[in-house]
């Protein structure tokens, strides 16, 4: 091979890494990024270790629902990243009693829960634009229930916990 073929195939390969570098980076801060979670607080549903794909584009169409696993910025700490369950939605009102979450006075069906909570809270009104936020371990989750700042800003929402692919696969909704 001479020389100007060696140099054409290096250069091919190098725009092909570079593109994929580029394509790669572009996914991951706009469509899909990788999160994973390092505490109890999620269990049964994820696991401790577990890595997930997160949306990102997943609100840019539609509106946060209730049951949805978000990825977000803790609302005290711009840098630290949460998994968590959306509880209350805009304008509802969100209270724990007698071992039950309650949403605008209505017992919550939550078949991703295994236990009932172990203390009340509440009530906490969510304001517009915000969503209040649980674990699925109620008992050993630092959630919406215990910060200073109860709420979770719409923007401060990274997207939807939609696919577990460590340590197995599994989709989350």
């Amino acid at each position: 091979m001479d020389q100007k073929k060696i140099i054409s195939e290096i250069l091919d390969w190098t725009k092909t890494i570079v593109i994929a570098l580029a394509v790669g980076f572009v996914a991951n801060k706009v469509l899909i990024t990788s999160a994973q979670v390092p505490t109890s607080s999620m269990e049964e549903t994820v696991m401790p270790g577990s890595r997930l794909l997160v949306n990102r584009v997943a609100y840019a169409v539609s509106e946060p629902k209730r049951g949805d696993i978000v990825a977000f910025y803790y609302p005290d700490d711009e840098e630290t990243v949460y998994l968590k369950r959306i509880i209350g939605l805009p304008g509802e009102t969100v209270e724990g009693r007698d071992g039950k979450v309650y949403v605008d006075g209505e017992p919550l069906e939550e078949d991703y829960v295994k236990e009932e909570i172990d203390s009340d809270f509440g009530p906490f009104y969510v304001p517009e634009d915000m969503y209040f936020m649980m674990g699925d371990n109620r008992n050993d989750s630092w959630d919406s229930r215990f910060w200073e700042h109860k709420f979770v800003a719409k923007k401060k929402i990274i997207g939807k916990a939609e696919f577990e692919y460590f340590p197995k696969i599994k989709l989350l909704f």
